[in-house]
């Protein structure tokens, strides 16, 4: 029984080690490297190869990396096997962090002071007015930014594909909803799992649903804005100004008009890092789960996307 950790550019080795450690006896192997695909039976995956899966026959079940399982479903030849996605309580932690320090960089017009400081410009300004925020998507991460916010004193709505009913938080769902629940926010906050329904769903359409001078934080993934109509609606003022960390293409090319534009922050997606003893631990408890035929932990509903 072999676990395969096909991670493409990434340096695996320690996490080969505390796996050994975590599972003695299991072979832990690097793709491509693999004695034997044969005999693997557990694969760990993050934006592996299309089609490598097919190579490996006894596979029970797959494990992603990381939260995200885009990187891994968008494989046309991806099996119908069981797919679990890490949960790290660290990461909502450091999310929130990331997330607080953006809401003061904004709140007190560091973006507008670094602009003046490249002008030698002396204009002292009072920080934004920034009363309700919106958070799109309300998963584990979107859930925990809506209730963080709200208690710092923010109105807070939150949109999500299904029902959800956090208290003190203004929740919408489906189409009907996305409107309302933007239309008030002074600042929206990205945290949308990416799949079909929501590729490209920051559109031009969806971006003029917003309050003019909206601040938008991308912390998801980039594929859900359109890129050129987030260029637009800057270049109209209607987005006030946008802070990324998350891009379609990354590490984003020199040559991305985002790099020089005034208005947006970049962040090369750091928002939120996975601790690698969380990311051991349960890919050592989902193999013993698949082995013995179990459900996993964290387990994704494919057809929904996470």
């Amino acid at each position: 029984m072999t676990i395969a950790l096909i991670i493409p550019d990434r340096k695996l080795e320690d996490l080969q080690q505390r796996l050994r450690a975590a599972l003695p006896g299991v072979a832990i192997e690097i793709w491509p490297q693999l004695s034997d695909p044969a005999a693997v039976t557990f694969a760990v995956l993050w934006k592996q190869p299309a089609g490598i899966l097919a190579q490996l026959p006894n596979l029970k079940a797959l494990q992603s990396y990381g939260a995200g399982i885009d990187s891994i479903v968008t494989d046309p030849d991806l099996p119908a096997l069981p797919l679990a996605r890490v949960v790290d309580p660290a990461l909502t932690e450091s999310m929130l962090r990331y997330l607080a320090g953006i809401e003061s960089y904004y709140r007190l017009r560091l973006d507008q002071f670094n602009r003046q400081q490249q002008q030698a410009l002396w204009k002292p300004k009072s920080p934004r007015t920034l009363q309700t925020l919106c958070v799109l998507g309300l998963g584990e991460l979107g859930a925990a930014t809506a209730r963080y916010f709200q208690a710092q004193g923010y109105q807070v709505t939150g949109w999500s594909r299904t029902v959800k009913d956090i208290p003190g938080i203004r929740c919408f769902a489906g189409a009907d909803g996305l409107a309302p629940a933007l239309q008030q926010a002074d600042l929206v906050i990205c945290l949308l799992p990416l799949t079909p329904a929501t590729t490209q769903l920051l559109d031009q359409q969806v971006l003029a649903l917003m309050k003019p001078g909206v601040i938008l934080i991308n912390v998801a993934r980039g594929a859900i804005i359109d890129d050129q109509a987030l260029l637009a609606a800057l270049e109209s003022g209607q987005v006030q100004a946008a802070c990324l960390d998350v891009f379609r293409q990354e590490p984003l090319p020199a040559t991305d008009p985002y790099w020089h534009h005034p208005a947006v922050t970049i962040t090369p997606h750091i928002s939120a890092v996975t601790r690698v003893e969380s990311v051991v631990a349960q890919i050592a408890e989902n193999y013993r789960r698949a082995e013995q035929g179990l459900p996993l932990l964290n387990q994704v509903d494919l057809q929904q996307g996470y």
